[in-house]
């Protein structure tokens, strides 16, 4: 009798847990008892190449290294069954028995995706018997970690990397360059990490107020560092082995301050004044290409983020190159200025076989190539008008998805660039904006990313404060089936433990004011 209370009490317990999975399966039914996970088994799969050893290496993450036995046949048995076209992309069905897992999918990804299913599922070594249908509602899941304000290292990317792909997340946008510092090894222009890659303190309020000086790495105090190009295809295929895409983020023509302390004659008066590069400047095409080629030698990814944004525009308006290239080509705005130089970025890459993102400012001035993708980030204004162009879109609004705004009441948090994005606004957070809801154009809203931006972002443990929980908001608003708030934060609750016994720093969500919705009744 106690043994059978045991295991009724055990299958009660696994039976809550399989509700606690993040992000939330497209259907799910639980059935009557449990799969063990602790005994031997084999893996029947028609997975090929690097796919099946991506996987594996999954399949032992839940159920431990294959044992070696003299028995005849295991005790269990993994189906895995790549069926083309029978699955959306990513998409997959799994079938959990007393005796057998069988994952069934179109793609490598969705039977990875059905392993991080099975994984969230787990507990005290068994698996509750389970029918699943699922696959994500957009194609672009993303993160981006800016790496210029502060440097991350090589390992503290990875580490994010499995979250990520634990969640189902699938692209992470690393932004490696910026005012605050060049974050590539360029070994063309070895400069750029000599002279731009550390900087003197590691406070950015602190460094701006000193006059913004870089130094090199051997210099007493130094801080900041860069990622060799080994280092960065070791990350590109780490992330390939989780099935997550590595987007990488080359800054222009504005946010270039640290490349015109560099090569001072890029900059509009030679001095290396202001943060935009002198567009009117022949040379500063061949140095972004020579930059894009190398680029493109390291990061496999479609797409290669440009920026785009922010540019201020000041020197052009002075600067005799600049303005030539205005009268040259018949400007009457200087935001064609950018858009001359957005638009043969835009052709260069292209002939290359890439495809170009930026920020959402990348649609003034000019006319971009069909191919081009836009990230709305000021608003939906931006993704609007470029869905309503024929461009795909990526939604990451300010308001919702800038990650490095304040999750609590701004005395209670460490000190942020300014906002108020509690977990509950960013998972409230529709990414189709009502205008395009069942139009023509509604298809190309690619997805969804959430941004932390880490000018007052000093540590690892705070960067991981910011992320979590909040990206596992974007991640389950991403994957496309969503529940009531209270379920989701109940969830969350389950997950934080997870993730802290693994290691990870994540904001307490038992402890925050709760002031979100007397903000929006205001």
């Amino acid at each position: 009798m106690k043994q059978f209370l045991f295991y009724l009490g055990l299958f009660y317990c696994l039976g809550l847990n399989a509700q606690t999975l993040l992000p939330l399966p497209v259907q799910q039914q639980i059935g009557n008892g449990t799969f063990a996970v602790d005994r031997h088994y084999k893996i029947v799969s028609n997975l090929k190449g690097k796919d099946s050893k991506y996987i594996k290496e999954q399949v032992a993450m839940l159920m431990g290294t294959p044992k070696q036995t003299t028995q005849a046949q295991p005790k269990g048995v993994i189906v895995l069954r790549l069926t083309q076209g029978a699955f959306r992309a990513e998409g997959y069905k799994l079938n959990v028995g007393l005796d057998t897992i069988r994952i069934e999918a179109s793609t490598a990804s969705g039977i990875f995706y059905a392993i991080q299913t099975l994984r969230q599922m787990e507990q005290q070594k068994h698996i509750p018997c389970t029918e699943i249908t699922d696959s994500p509602r957009f194609a672009h899941r993303g993160f981006m970690l800016d790496t210029s304000r502060h440097f991350w290292s090589k390992d503290f990317i990875k580490k994010q990397i499995d979250a990520l792909a634990y969640f189902k997340l699938n692209t992470l946008h690393l932004h490696l360059t910026d005012c605050e510092g060049w974050r590539m090894q360029i070994k063309k222009y070895p400069q750029l990490t000599d002279g731009a890659a550390y900087r003197t303190q590691c406070s950015r309020d602190q460094w701006i107020d000193e006059g913004r000086k870089f130094c090199k790495k051997d210099t007493p105090g130094a801080y900041g560092g860069y990622y060799t190009q080994k280092d960065l295809k070791e990350i590109v295929a780490y992330a390939r082995s989780r099935y997550i895409n590595i987007v990488p983020e080359i800054e222009m023509p504005g946010h270039s301050y640290e490349v015109m302390q560099v090569f001072k004659d890029l900059s509009c008066t030679g001095q290396g004044d202001g943060f935009d590069l002198c567009v009117g400047n022949g040379h500063t095409f061949k140095f972004l290409t020579d930059i894009l080629q190398e680029v493109m030698r390291v990061f496999p990814s479609k797409v290669i983020h440009i920026g785009g944004d922010e540019a201020t525009m000041r020197y052009w308006k002075k600067c005799p190159k600049c303005i030539g290239l205005y009268n040259r080509m018949n400007m009457n705005d200087t935001a064609q200025i950018q858009g001359y130089l957005i638009s043969r970025i835009d052709s260069f890459l292209t002939a290359h076989g890439r495809r170009m993102i930026g920020w959402d400012e990348i649609l003034d001035g000019t006319t971009l190539s069909p191919q081009t993708l836009v990230m709305s980030w000021r608003g939906e204004k931006g993704g609007i008008k470029a869905s309503k162009m024929g461009h795909h879109v990526v939604v990451c609004p300010s308001k919702y998805y800038y990650l490095d705004h304040y999750q609590d009441k701004p005395e209670t948090q460490p000190k942020a660039l300014g906002g108020y994005s509690p977990l509950e606004k960013v998972y409230s957070y529709d990414p189709i904006p009502a205008e395009l809801k069942g139009s023509n154009v509604e298809k190309y809203i690619d997805g969804i990313q959430g941004n932390l931006w880490a000018e007052y972002i000093e540590t690892p443990s705070h960067v991981e404060y910011m992320m979590y929980p909040r990206l596992l908001a974007i991640a389950e608003t991403a994957w496309g089936t969503k529940s009531s708030y209270t379920d989701f934060r109940k969830r969350v609750l389950h997950i934080e433990s997870y993730l802290r016994s693994k290691g990870y720093n994540c904001f307490d969500i038992n402890h925050e004011t709760n002031t979100y919705k007397a903000e929006i009744t205001k």
